[in-house]
């Protein structure tokens, strides 16, 4: 038998564990068990700890970082981390689209619609195919450098497959899924502390922890949205060829992402997921539509803080009517006290409500909240509704 030298097996185990990984988190497909993917993790752990030099940042052992860090080190974006405008309605959409229309002396233009996920907006850098930073996007102009906290994400490769260019900068949206937040939730429930009130907030935090263990507990994810530098010579000069592009590197994208020539295939979209939206496994709040165009998008350039290309087609807040039973309190572990509401049942968002939050004595005699009223109840992005 061939002696392998333990350099040559670290390397073969990185590159199958890595494969690996993009078959179960990117293509949802994989083709060994999760037993047979711990043991070959333990064996690269193993020879890692015996000869520390063969430690390498594409790791897969590195997912978890070591001690926590002190603070997060600001991180300049090259290019700005932009807002989106907000279209309520299909009147504000169409005034949108006239408006590029005319900037683009008429011209016709395909666009792409993808789901506004209610997450944290980060910037990863990729320096020969592996993972160099990740960063919030903190201002727009400068974030936070989370590199640690983000290779504990799973579905953010470390290592690009073949064929990634020198240096590559892609932009996702880390969000944590309703599932997962329902777990941390019920877990606080037990231990008598405060709910999280809904997902964003709470993956937003995760992100932001100085221990990168307490991330990786949390099992969030990703959907790579943009190119961070759309000019970069090797990319398609279109966006829905850049995506798939970027799917071919290993990059996780939303498969519920659609092409779309007319604004009456982007309602169409959006009224489909307004109705299904409660069926997703992560918040969304709206449809991103964008001129496909990379070129285009160039002409269309940037007013303010806000790309014209791009418009953030908003989900309506839902709201029901219902009667207040009863305040509820619970109490935290420093002794805090968080009020509740404790409701008829009412259907909300999809979803049938016999609690909400009051957040505090003051809101409650803001709101003048009392026993037996006729309350609002709103879910706007809030997995935990609220009295409004």
């Amino acid at each position: 038998m061939e002696h392998i030298s333990p350099g040559e097996r670290a390397a073969e185990l990185r590159r199958e564990l890595n494969y690996h990984g993009y078959r179960y988190y990117t293509l949802d497909d994989p083709v060994i068990g999760d037993g047979q993917y711990d043991s070959l993790i333990r064996e690269l752990r193993e020879i890692e700890t015996a000869y520390p030099e063969l430690l390498t940042p594409d790791s897969p052992t590195q997912r978890v970082g070591g001690d926590p860090s002190p603070a997060f080190d600001e991180v300049e974006h090259s290019r700005p981390m932009l807002s989106l405008g907000n279209a309520f309605d299909f009147n504000e959409l169409a005034a949108w689209h006239r408006r590029i229309t005319g900037l683009l002396d008429g011209a016709s233009f395909d666009m792409v619609c993808e789901l506004k996920i209610d997450g944290l907006a980060v910037n990863l850098t990729y320096q020969d195919g592996i993972l160099a930073q990740g960063a919030t996007r903190g201002n727009g102009t400068t974030g936070e450098d989370v590199t640690r906290n983000l290779r504990t994400i799973k579905t953010i490769p470390i290592s690009l497959l073949r064929g990634a260019p020198e240096h590559l900068e892609v932009r996702g949206e880390v969000f944590l899924p309703i599932a997962e937040f329902q777990r941390l939730n019920e877990e606080r429930a037990e231990r008598g502390d405060p709910l999280y009130a809904n997902p964003r907030n709470t993956g937003a935090g995760s992100i932001r922890q100085l221990d990168p263990k307490v991330t990786a507990a949390r099992n969030m994810e990703i959907w790579v949205y943009a190119l961070g530098d759309p000019n970069a010579p090797e990319v398609p000069r279109d966006h829905w060829a850049a995506l798939d592009w970027l799917h071919g590197l290993g990059f996780r994208i939303n498969p519920e992402n659609r092409p779309c020539r007319t604004l009456d295939e982007v309602q169409d979209y959006y009224q489909s997921w307004l109705e299904r939206r409660h069926d997703l496994p992560y918040e969304a709040d709206g449809v991103v539509v964008k001129v496909s165009s990379l070129d285009m998008q160039d002409q269309l350039g940037v007013v303010g803080r806000e790309p014209r290309w791009a418009i953030a087609y908003k989900f309506p807040a839902e709201q029901a009517v219902t009667k207040l039973l009863h305040i509820g309190i619970n109490v935290g572990r420093t002794g805090s006290l968080n009020p509740y509401a404790v409701l008829e049942p009412v259907v909300v968002s999809g979803a049938t409500v016999q609690h909400a939050s009051l957040h505090n004595e003051e809101d409650i005699h803001r709101k003048d909240i009392r026993v037996g009223d006729t309350v609002i109840v709103e879910r706007a992005g809030e997995v935990i509704p609220q009295v409004v």
